[in-house]
């Protein structure tokens, strides 16, 4: 005789809604800081009805998240776990990063610095066309 798997209430749209009964709860967020050691701020949005008008509110929480190897950056979108208490505020820790923020990728010009102009500086002395 074959049960489908078992779920428990996961408290909201945060956790995503239902679960299996077994393993961490697991959550979808944004890196907003990565100035600290060893440790994101990851913040999850959510969206809430309100239980009278019925206007969809938004909700933000942020948690501090371990992240051993130090490989996120802010901006990047990761999936974290709920784990044992690691510190004083810290109760998550890293699983995956889903997608990278843009703002980490540097700009490679072809050519060197010499030959190509970076937009919003102004040309260098002695770069095309200066009479002195």
């Amino acid at each position: 005789m074959s049960e489908a798997p078992r779920t428990q209430d996961g408290g909201g749209a945060a956790e995503g809604g239902p679960r299996l009964a077994k393993g961490p709860k697991l959550i979808q967020g944004i890196v907003t800081s990565a100035k600290m050691q060893k440790t994101r701020s990851v913040e999850v949005t959510r969206l809430e009805k309100h239980p009278k008008y019925g206007k969809f509110l938004r909700h933000r929480t942020t948690f501090k998240v371990h992240d051993e190897k130090e490989e996120s950056k802010e901006g990047d979108t990761v999936v974290i776990a709920e784990t044992r208490p690691l510190s004083k505020t810290k109760r998550w820790r890293l699983v995956k990063i889903l997608t990278r923020s843009a703002a980490g990728l540097e700009l490679v010009v072809p050519g060197g610095e010499d030959s190509a102009v970076v937009a919003g500086e102004p040309p260098a002395e002695g770069a095309a066309g200066g009479s002195s």
